[in-house]
C-alpha cells in the first residue's frame, strides 16, 4: 500500500517520515484564491477558517487523486492532501513572507491564544476503480508566552522561519519556545493531524500501520 503526499510542505513531509511512513509527492495545481472565491460566491456569504481549509486540503487531494489515477494506472495506495490556517478571535493569520509582517503579528500574538485549523483529506486509490474519498477538518489551539521580547522576535523572524509557514510560527522548530501551550493533537499544529489522518485511512479499510515503510 503506497502514499501520495498531495503537497510540497517540508514540515508535512517530515511529519509523515517520522511516522514512519516514506511518501511520493506530488505538487496539487490548485488556484487557492479561486477555489475558495467561488465557494464564496456560490453560498453568497464568506467561509469560515475551517471550512477553508477543508475545501482547499480536498481540492488538492483530488487534483493530484486524478492525476495520478491518469499516469500510474497500477498505482494502489491513498494520497494524502491538507491546508491550514491559523487565527485568533477570528482573524486569519496567513504567511507573512516579510520580515516587518512577522514581527508586527508576533507583536500581537504574544501572550495570546489561537487556533491552528487543518482540513484533511485522504482518497483510496486501487487500478480500475474510482478514488474514494474520506476527509475531516481538526484544530488545535496554541498560547503563546507573555513574555517573548522584541529582541527575542528579531532573532527569530532574522532566522527566516516563520516567513513561509502559516501564523508565522512552528511548533516543531525554533518557534517552539515561544509557545507556552497547545490542546488538541501537536501533530495538527505541524501541518496535519496524524490521528485523524489515521481514523480516515481507517474509514476507507486502509489499516495505518500497513502504510509503514521505512526502516530506523
Amino acid at each position: 500500500m503506497r502514499v501520495c503526499l498531495a503537497s510540497t510542505s517540508p514540515a508535512r513531509l517530515a511529519l509523515l517520515r517520522q511516522s514512519g511512513i516514506e511518501p511520493l509527492t506530488m505538487a496539487p495545481d490548485v488556484d487557492e484564491d479561486a477555489v475558495a472565491r467561488a465557494e464564496e460566491e456560490r453560498r453568497g456569504a464568506p467561509l469560515e477558517p475551517a471550512e477553508i481549509v477543508l475545501l482547499l486540503g480536498r481540492a488538492k487531494a483530488a487534483d493530484v487523486a486524478a492525476r495520478l489515477s491518469a499516469e500510474d494506472p497500477a498505482f494502489e495506495g491513498i494520497v494524502i492532501g491538507g491546508d491550514s490556517m491559523f487565527a485568533i478571535d477570528g482573524r486569519v493569520y496567513g504567511k507573512p513572507h516579510r520580515a516587518d509582517e512577522a514581527i508586527r503579528r508576533w507583536e500581537e500574538m504574544r501572550g495570546r491564544t489561537g487556533v491552528l485549523h487543518s482540513g484533511h483529506s485522504v482518497f483510496l486509490i486501487r487500478p480500475g476503480g474510482e478514488p474514494v474519498e474520506a476527509w475531516a477538518s481538526a484544530e488545535a489551539s496554541v498560547s503563546f508566552a507573555a513574555d517573548v521580547t522584541a529582541e527575542e522576535i528579531r532573532a527569530y523572524v532574522a532566522s527566516r522561519e516563520p516567513l513561509q509557514v502559516a501564523g508565522a510560527f512552528t511548533v516543531d522548530g525554533l518557534g517552539g519556545a515561544f509557545i507556552e501551550r497547545v490542546e488538541g493533537d501537536p501533530s495538527t499544529v505541524v501541518g496535519m493531524s496524524l490521528s485523524m489522518l489515521r481514523r480516515l485511512a481507517g474509514e476507507l479499510g486502509v489499516r495505518w500501520t500497513d502504510l509503514w515503510n521505512r526502516v530506523g
